[in-house]
């Protein structure tokens, strides 16, 4: 028995960066500058996650992970949860498109 799972999510999905800078930072009073920092990264690289502007990269995942006590998966599933939203809404129409196949 198969379990559809091809229902279209409604809304776009929370970015990573506002997950930072909507609870991560605020929750943990932090700048930044002193996020980046702790990350030993730039302050243009964080500011660019913090503005929706960059993906937050495999290694990216790895420091939000140790600095926050979670997991990089995490970080990376709530990337390619949006990532795969976005290219829904892009090639929708192609998508639509396509027929299935059916098993013989």
């Amino acid at each position: 028995m198969a379990i559809s799972n091809t229902d279209e999510m409604q809304r776009k999905p929370t970015h990573p960066g506002e997950m930072l800078r909507e609870d991560f930072v605020p929750d943990y009073d932090l700048t930044v500058a002193g996020l980046a920092e702790s990350l030993g990264v730039s302050r243009q690289s964080v500011n660019e996650l913090l503005r929706e502007k960059r993906s937050v990269s495999p290694e990216m995942a790895l420091r939000l992970g140790r600095l926050f006590g979670n997991s990089p998966e995490f970080w990376l599933n709530a990337q390619r949860t949006i990532d795969l939203w976005m290219a829904a809404q892009s090639v929708k129409d192609e998508v639509a498109r396509i027929k299935p196949l059916n098993a013989a």
